[in-house]
C-alpha cells in the first residue's frame, strides 16, 4: 500500500495543488533574488523554505493512519502551549499546576480519537476550568491568583481546545440524514469527509493570511487596528476576505461535502475569523513587547505566529460544518 492510497482522489489532488503552489512560489522567489540582487531577500527565502517544511510535515502526517495525524497535531498544540507559557511568566508555585495543563493535551486528543463529542467539547472549558484554580488553591498562594488562573486557562483554550477542533474534523463520520443536503464530490469523499474538510480549513486559513498581506502591501492605505497591528489595513482585510471567499467557492464543492452556497459562506467565515485570530495573538505580543512568539519557524517566528488565525477559524468552521451536516 502506497503512502497516500487511503486518501480520496480529491484530497490527493488538493495536496498536489499545494505542492504546485509551493513550486511556483519558489520559482518566483528565485527570480526575484536573481533580478533584484541589490535588495535583501533573506527573509523571503527563509519563509519559503519554512513553508516547504510545514507543508511537507502536514502532508506526511495526513498520509499516516488517523492516530498519526492526531499525535502530530497534539504535538503542535504542546509546542504552542509551551511557547505561550514561555512568553507569559507564571508563579513559581504554579509549576505543578502546569503539569496538569500539559496533561490535558493527550487527554483532549484522546477524546477526539474516540469521537466522543460530549467529552471533547466540555473537557477544557469546564473540567480544566475548574481543576486549574482548585489546584492553585492548594498551593497556599493567593497573590496573583486571578492572573495566573486566567493565563493558564486562556492558554489552554487557545492552543489546545481551539486547535483540537481541526483534529476533530478528521474523524467526522457521515450520517444518513443531515440538516442540509450534502453535495458529496464522490463516493470516497462521502465515506471519508474529514481529510477534505481539514485541508479546506488549513489551506484557506493560511492562504487568507498571505492574501491579506499581499493586498495590504499593494493597496493598503487605511489602518484597521494601528495600536494592535500597524501593518493591518482595511484594504488588506477586504482583499484577503474576498480572495478567501473566491477560493472557497472554487474548491469547496470539489473537495468537501459543501455546495457552492455553503462554500461561499464558509470562506467568508474563515476569512473574517482568521483576521480576528491574527489580531488576538498580535495583541498578546504587543502587550508583552515582543515581535514574534518564538523562533522555531525561520522567517515566520513561532508556532503561534503561524497558527494564530487557526485558533479562531478551526472551532468556528468545525461547528459550522458539524451542525450543518453531522
Amino acid at each position: 500500500m502506497h503512502l497516500f492510497d487511503h486518501l480520496t482522489p480529491e484530497v490527493r489532488v488538493a495536496l498536489g495543488g499545494v505542492l504546485g503552489v509551493l513550486v511556483v512560489s519558489s520559482v518566483l522567489v528565485f527570480a526575484v533574488c536573481k533580478f533584484r540582487p541589490q535588495r535583501d531577500h533573506s527573509e523571503l527565502v527563509k519563509r519559503t523554505r519554512t513553508w516547504w517544511i510545514i507543508a511537507g510535515l502536514f502532508g506526511i502526517s495526513l498520509s499516516l493512519p488517523e492516530w498519526g495525524f492526531l499525535c502530530f497535531l497534539g504535538f503542535v498544540s504542546f509546542l504552542a502551549l509551551k511557547e505561550y507559557l514561555s512568553l507569559i511568566p507564571t508563579r513559581r508555585a504554579d509549576r505543578r499546576v502546569l503539569f496538569w495543563a500539559y496533561l490535558s493535551i493527550p487527554l483532549q486528543f484522546y477524546w477526539v480519537h474516540l469521537s466522543w463529542y460530549g467529552m471533547f467539547i466540555i473537557f477544557i472549558p469546564v473540567y480544566m476550568f475548574l481543576l486549574i484554580p482548585t489546584r492553585m488553591v492548594f498551593t497556599g498562594r493567593t497573590e496573583g491568583f486571578l492572573r495566573s488562573a486566567g493565563v493558564v486557562h486562556w492558554g489552554l483554550m487557545t492552543t489546545v481546545f481551539s486547535l483540537s477542533h481541526a483534529a476533530y474534523l478528521l474523524v467526522l463520520k457521515p450520517v444518513e440524514t443531515g440538516r442540509a443536503a450534502p453535495a458529496w464530490p464522490s463516493v470516497e469523499a462521502a465515506l471519508q469527509p474529514g481529510p477534505g474538510l481539514l485541508i479546506f480549513l488549513v489551506v484557506l486559513t493560511q492562504l487568507g493570511d498571505v492574501a491579506q498581506f499581499v493586498w495590504g502591501k499593494s493597496l493598503g492605505r487605511h489602518k484597521i487596528a494601528p495600536n494592535v497591528s500597524p501593518g493591518k489595513t482595511v484594504e488588506g482585510f477586504l482583499g484577503g476576505v474576498a480572495t478567501t471567499v473566491v477560493l472557497a467557492w472554487l474548491i469547496g464543492p470539489r473537495l468537501t461535502l459543501m455546495d457552492a452556497k455553503w462554500s461561499l459562506l464558509a470562506g467568508l467565515l474563515i476569512g473574517v475569523a482568521g483576521f480576528l485570530g491574527d489580531l488576538s495573538i498580535s495583541a498578546i505580543k504587543r502587550d508583552l513587547g515582543v515581535k514574534d512568539s518564538g523562533s522555531i519557524l525561520p522567517g515566520h517566528g513561532g508556532i503561534l505566529d503561524r497558527a494564530d488565525s487557526l485558533t479562531y477559524t478551526a472551532p468556528l468552521f468545525f461547528h459550522f460544518v458539524y451542525h450543518l451536516y453531522f
